[in-house]
């Protein structure tokens, strides 16, 4: 099984989510592929993630994912705690520490979908942080220096171990993302 996870205020409608989407409908059509869209909750959105991988693990699967910003933070914690092969993409390290500035209304544009963003969220978030990376050979951490909105030298200290790819420059949505599908691809099915 490989699951999509989109980030904070995103969803499978993203540019990301549909390159990957289209990539694994063209060159992988029997892979049990799920990109789900997350519920706007921290607790909500890990009960349905957790829940699709221990389907997939009642089922004898191999688990893999491809996680985006907060989505790569949630995938270290699946990779962690279920096992699997991870791909991170500008992943978020310490999402709980910038929550205070999110907290009231957002809007996702991708589902045009008002929500609130509430102070227990932050406890949420932090209940799946993955302090030290147990199993760096689960990782691969793909990151743009010029990402606007996370600083990327967490990432570089959170996952040091684990395999790096480092491009100069780029933004937060990882600037040609599609040229890295066949890379991630041989990572996580090698």
């Amino acid at each position: 099984m490989l699951l999509y996870i989109h980030g904070f205020n995103s969803s499978p409608l993203s540019d990301k989510g549909l390159v990957t989407a289209q990539f694994f409908a063209e060159h992988y059509p029997d892979l049990n592929f799920h990109q789900p869209q997350l519920p706007s909750t921290p607790r909500e959105a890990m009960e349905l993630l957790s829940g699709l991988v221990e389907s997939a693990l009642e089922d004898g699967e191999t688990l893999t994912y491809i996680g985006s910003s907060l989505g790569g933070y949630f995938a270290s914690y699946l990779a962690e705690k279920y096992g699997g092969r991870a791909v991170l993409v500008n992943p978020a390290v310490t999402p709980f520490e910038l929550f205070d500035d999110f907290i009231g209304q957002q809007y996702n544009p991708y589902i045009e979908e008002y929500y609130q963003v509430l102070p227990e969220h932050k406890d949420q978030v932090a209940a799946f942080n993955t302090d030290v990376i147990l199993n760096p050979d689960r990782f691969l951490v793909l990151l743009q220096s010029g990402d606007e909105v996370l600083d990327y030298r967490q990432a570089v200290q959170k996952y040091h171990c684990c395999q790096l790819l480092i491009q100069s420059g780029g933004d937060h949505s990882f600037v040609g993302y599609e040229t890295q599908m066949h890379f991630i691809c041989q990572f996580l099915f090698s």
